[in-house]
């Protein structure tokens, strides 16, 4: 009885020490899971991009984990540790700060791990990067307005957090199409509103006070182009006459551009963008850390197309 009880705790250690192998060395990566660490939360553009991801990426196999920010920096590398710490096949970063997140992304090199960059910028490390000139996307709100404002238009601009070299791309492709273009076009005022709606409506509730005329609202997202119809509309000043346009595409701003409200937005293209990146995910996980560098192009969206982009 001693003998065959000897044998079976021989067996059940065997199978124990077995066990916690297995849950060693890769650190749970089955090879096909990538971390997707973003600036935010899951909304806007950061929420669609994820879902086209998350989509695409499923089609070949993968999964993509969420991983967020909340606009904090600190709470971003702090993410970003965890996932290193889990290695993952991928990782998939949309930085909050370019520079205090590329020990982050150096951190992750030396760790094996291939690192794409999307929709924001970084200022070193190896990575992949797919994004969208931005400067296109404001020379298309540029090109709108220079033909459709009408002769000596008074116009406000807002610029999403200027800490970013998107939005002030936004703005210098504007400028280019339009007020380099257009001299008789006055600017009055610009501001930035961090890409939010409440501080958009803030700034533009202040404008009102002081400018009589405002012919046109150009901002670097929708939210805050939607803010300042909301501001415009509290005022009684909106009309169909006042030319508005966003970038992102977002469903609010695609309906308002349906209804008349909005005279335009600019289109992200995440399901476009979701191709070319589930694509070097693929590259990554067969050849390691490649550095291609993807743009991916900005689509209008007018009352002449709108129809096809209504949800």
């Amino acid at each position: 009885m001693k003998k065959w009880k000897t044998v079976f705790l021989f067996v059940c250690a065997g199978v124990l020490a077995l066990a916690a192998a297995g849950c060693g060395g890769s650190g749970g990566s089955d090879g096909k899971t990538i971390a997707y660490v973003a600036h935010d939360k899951q909304t806007g553009f950061t929420s669609v991009l994820y879902e086209a991801v998350r989509a695409a990426g499923e089609k070949s196999g993968l999964t993509i984990d969420f991983y967020e920010g909340n606009q904090d920096t600190s709470a971003q590398i702090d993410r970003m540790n965890e996932v290193i710490a889990k290695k993952p096949a991928a990782i998939i970063l949309l930085p909050n700060d370019a520079a205090a997140l590329t020990p982050s992304v150096e951190k992750a090199n030396k760790a094996g791990i291939p690192v794409l960059v999307t929709n924001r910028d970084i200022a070193g490390g190896k990575t992949a990067q797919v994004h969208s000139d931005e400067r296109q996307a404001g020379r298309l709100q540029g090109e709108y307005m220079a033909k459709h404002l009408k002769q000596g238009a008074k116009i406000v601009y807002f610029f999403g957090d200027t800490t970013l070299v998107a939005a002030h791309e936004r703005w210098e492709g504007f400028k280019e199409a339009c007020l380099d273009k257009r001299p008789d076009i006055e600017l009055l005022a610009s501001t930035d509103a961090a890409w939010s709606k409440t501080e958009a409506m803030k700034d533009m509730t202040l404008w009102l006070s002081v400018f009589p005329q405002i012919d046109a609202i150009i901002s670097g997202n929708d939210d805050m182009a939607l803010g300042g119809i909301a501001a415009m509309k509290g005022a009684g000043r909106f009309n169909s006459d006042v030319l508005v346009t966003g970038i992102d595409a977002s469903d609010e701003a695609v309906k308002a551009v349906a209804s008349g409200e909005m005279s335009q937005t600019i289109k992200q293209d995440a399901d476009g963008s979701a191709v070319v990146i589930v694509d070097l995910l693929q590259k990554m996980l067969q050849g390691g850390q490649v550095t291609d560098d993807e743009k991916v192009p900005f689509i209008e969206i007018t009352k002449a197309n709108v129809a096809q982009f209504v949800k």
